[in-house]
């Protein structure tokens, strides 16, 4: 038997396509090959991807690892361009780019909003806005002669409206916020769009910053510009800017992408769906599933080693970017199983999955997505058990990147 390793690259780098698409058939093909792959990233900028589970669990708590662009080879040579559509992701000033004291200053700031006290204060309020959309949602679909975009009037909003409730951010901008966001994860936009979508976003924070200055509320924003005056260090200017738009874009993507993942994944999967209804499975099954076996992210950006760091064999020079590959962790058979690729709620160790990270920068915002995920299937499938899609799961069209996996719409049939 032939036990030499398998070389990642034997094949070429894979190239990952900026307009995105389903990512399972092709994290499989990589899968087979090796946990750790070559990619090459848009503008030929050459990355790598860690996809396997085990692997994929000790890069993101490694200690050579950065998440700050400071340690991003190319970008400090002077090799990406303004406008490079991944380019907001490394140079954000927040936690999501921040490593050490500065992560764990900027996160003790945030998690005063995420304690489990706060989240579960915010049950009521997600469970009267999920019945009013739900409302919404039928209003649509008998406009629509019987059928609607659940993800448009059900799945988005939901999350748009707690985070930015969170947050203190008028309604007003909400449908503002969830264009720009689209636009700076998208992975196939021009460089003048993307710039474009970055000014207008920080414009609009800055409004909101300013509002909350003006009129402080019992919101985060408030707070954290409270802190940032208690003493000038706690939080820069750039950083709260930074931290509003990280905190709007996860906190309402991830989200809107989980439920519209588990709606697709229930309507194509009737037995589970009735498994739940006869109460053989919780809707909390349902979250942890869907979360394992179709990421609201597939690929994140990034991380950087910050020496040459061997990965499950697999050499990752110093300065690589690299993407978390939480939709092929996913699905590894060697974490889940040769069944990995079904769906199925009862598995015993559908928790065990990393989609919502690990580590020192595990999602801050877990136990919130999971509520509302909860709240959302819960309330809509006991009000509407016989909805179905409207169009066949294939024929949706898919999002125009590689970084969110799910869906652009979801039309559905609320009584089959």
């Amino acid at each position: 038997m032939n036990t030499s390793p398998v070389n990642p690259a034997a094949d070429g780098p894979h190239r990952l396509d900026p307009a995105g698409g389903c990512p399972h058939a092709a994290n499989a093909r990589l899968l087979a090959r090796s946990a750790v792959a070559p990619v090459i990233l848009p503008g030929e900028v050459e990355g790598m991807a860690v996809l396997g589970h085990d692997a994929l669990k000790e890069f993101l708590s490694h200690p050579d690892v950065a998440k700050n662009a400071a340690h991003f080879a190319a970008l400090q040579a002077g090799g990406i361009p303004d406008g490079w559509p991944l380019k907001t992701f490394a140079t954000v000033q927040g936690m999501t780019t921040a490593d050490g004291a500065d992560h764990r200053r900027l996160r003790s700031l945030m998690s005063k909003a995420f304690t489990p006290r706060r989240v579960e204060e915010l049950r009521p309020r997600i469970e009267a806005l999920t019945a009013s959309l739900l409302d919404g949602l039928e209003a649509a679909a008998v406009a629509g002669d019987g059928v609607a975009d659940l993800r448009t009037h059900f799945a988005l909003p939901l999350p748009m409206g707690v985070i930015c409730e969170l947050l203190g951010v008028e309604a007003e901008h909400h449908d503002r916020l969830h264009r720009l966001s689209n636009q700076i994860v998208a992975t196939d936009i021009g460089p003048a769009e993307a710039m474009a979508a970055n000014r207008e976003m920080v414009e609009v924070l800055s409004a909101v910053a300013a509002a909350r200055t003006e009129e402080p509320g019992d919101d985060l924003t408030s707070a954290l510009i409270a802190a940032r005056e208690e003493n000038g260090d706690r939080l820069g200017p750039q950083e709260l800017i930074g931290t509003l738009m990280l905190t709007i874009i996860a906190g309402h993507e991830t989200t809107l992408n989980l439920i519209t993942n588990a709606v697709r994944a229930l309507c194509t999967h009737r037995d589970q769906l009735a498994l739940v209804l006869a109460g053989g499975a919780s809707w909390e099954d349902v979250v942890e599933e869907t979360l394992r076996w179709d990421s609201p992210v597939s690929y994140f950006p990034f991380r950087y080693p910050t020496r040459d760091l061997e990965l499950d064999g697999t050499v990752i020079p110093k300065g690589t970017p690299v993407l978390a590959g939480y939709s092929a962790a996913g699905r590894d058979t060697k974490a889940h199983g040769p069944d990995a690729a079904r769906f199925d709620i009862t598995r015993d160790n559908k928790a065990r999955h990393l989609s919502l990270g690990h580590g020192a920068h595990f999602c801050m915002g877990a136990p919130l997505a999971r509520m509302e995920g909860t709240a959302a299937l819960e309330q809509l499938f006991t009000r509407f058990p016989g909805l179905d899609l409207a169009v066949p799961d294939p024929e949706l069209p898919r999002h125009a990147s590689f970084v969110g996996n799910s869906v652009q719409k979801l039309p559905v049939r609320l009584h089959g």
